[in-house]
């Protein structure tokens, strides 16, 4: 991600010097742990406890010439230990320190993305409550249908957040695993009390089983979960670029003081923000994809997964943490205009009413067939002139005069049931917490 787009918390984590501490606290604690076993004097740990360090220039200036990044890493580290350097990665793997590494950054992003997400939950839920019986038109094919209100458009986001934040936490939970089991992960040359004490160290759990690698069903996990949580985030954005659109204009992004929307006509106020978002979700898509490509290695591994992750794993967090801030402030600030949502909620003159007009011949004997065939032609007659409105030419029809009054048609046209169960809805979402 570009570095004007990453948030600071987010970004440490995926910044090399969080990468080469985090190197270090593990091959340091593995010596702890070895020692513990009585496998290293304790002259030899406590001289490695204070000398051990690093260099980020250095070990990338080692790796020109080692094409290795662990091993330049190691290089460095021994230059400030010395002789007692020999105690660091024995037994251990490059993968022991990369994917126990790894499962570290991504629970720690993981963790950020949550609260942020919990944020949003919280946010959407205010939202929802406040706008509960706004009412505006409810839209099929992008036709309209009956009415609803934007409060259930809130508690449909709300709802939805619930399920991410879930999905999150499980993910998270199969994500926080290490592993120091060595080249093939069978513990050949280090006891599986090393992992252990490493793992709990470190806030993981010692993955079960394991080969050279952490397997990459989890990270294919996180990553879908990310990009479920993305595809959220853009349903709402393009539900808000929709209600801006000009002929529509029910609610609108905040446009700041001096913000401008075109280069070339000052008029323009475009939803920016949430086309930014629907963007970037396309990408985490793309990188979830991925992801579940570097599932399936060769053998007890390939290397073919490594470079794919050092792209996907950062952007996709860097993205989504960057996502769920422009989501935040984008529901926060959102502009909302009920009156034009009653004035488009009338523009079809009556035609929301339809169902209810289907359903009341039906209550009185019509067959369906019939009731919607009666119905259909007025409805017809009305989107084919502006002029006309549903109640007025179901009055003239004859076949609706045999099943209902005139008094029993005006009364379904001024029926105020439609919404009556929006508060059960309400119980059973936003109100259920």
């Amino acid at each position: 991600m570009i570095d004007r787009y990453t948030l600071p918390e987010m970004g440490k984590i995926w910044q090399d010097e969080f990468k080469f501490n985090t190197w270090l606290k593990i091959e340091t604690l593995a010596c702890e742990a070895r020692c513990n076993l009585g496998d290293i004097p304790k002259e030899d740990l406590e001289i490695i406890k204070q000398k051990a360090n690093f260099d980020v220039k250095r070990i990338l200036e080692i790796e020109e010439t080692t094409k290795h990044d662990v091993i330049a890493f190691l290089t460095n580290v021994s230059e400030y230990v010395g002789p007692a350097a020999r105690h660091i990665h024995y037994g251990m793997t490059s993968s022991d320190i990369l994917d126990t590494t790894l499962s570290y950054q991504m629970k720690s992003s993981g963790l950020i993305l949550l609260k942020k997400l919990v944020e949003l939950k919280i946010s959407l839920k205010g939202k929802a409550i406040e706008h509960k019986k706004t009412v505006c038109v409810g839209r099929s094919h992008g036709i309209h249908a009956e009415p609803t209100t934007m409060g259930l458009k809130f508690a449909l986001w709300y709802e939805e957040a619930k399920r991410n934040i879930l999905r999150l936490n499980l993910a998270i939970g199969n994500i926080s695993v290490g592993k120091i089991s060595g080249a093939v992960g069978t513990f050949e040359h280090l006891s599986p009390k090393v992992e252990e004490y490493v793992c709990n160290a470190l806030g993981l759990y010692p993955a079960p089983i394991s080969t050279q690698i952490i397997q990459r069903d989890r990270h294919a996990e996180f990553m879908s979960v990310l990009a479920i949580i993305g595809a959220s985030l853009e349903k709402i954005a393009l539900e808000i670029r929709h209600l801006q659109r000009t002929e529509v204009l029910e609610a609108e992004e905040y446009f700041s003081k001096g913000q401008k929307g075109s280069s070339a006509m000052p008029h323009k106020r475009n939803p920016i923000v949430s086309e930014r978002i629907a963007g970037l979700a396309r990408v985490l898509r793309g990188n979830a994809t991925a992801a579940l490509e570097d599932v399936a290695l060769w053998h007890e591994r390939d290397i073919s997964h490594s470079s794919v992750e050092r792209i996907i794993v950062p952007d996709s967090c860097i993205a989504l943490d960057y996502m769920l801030e422009l989501t935040g402030k984008l529901i926060k600030n959102l502009i909302i205009y009920p009156e034009n949502m009653l004035k488009n909620l009338n523009l079809t003159r009556g035609l929301v009413f339809s169902q209810t007009v289907l359903l009341k011949l039906v209550s009185k004997g019509a067959s369906r067939e019939d009731a919607y065939k009666i119905v259909q032609t007025s409805a017809m007659d009305v989107w084919a002139d502006q002029n006309k409105n549903l109640y007025d030419e179901l009055s003239k029809s004859k076949e609706i005069l045999t099943y209902l009054s005139t008094d029993e048609l005006k009364e379904v046209f001024e029926n105020k049931k439609m919404l009556n169960n929006v508060d059960l809805i309400f119980e059973r979402t936003v109100e259920s917490d």
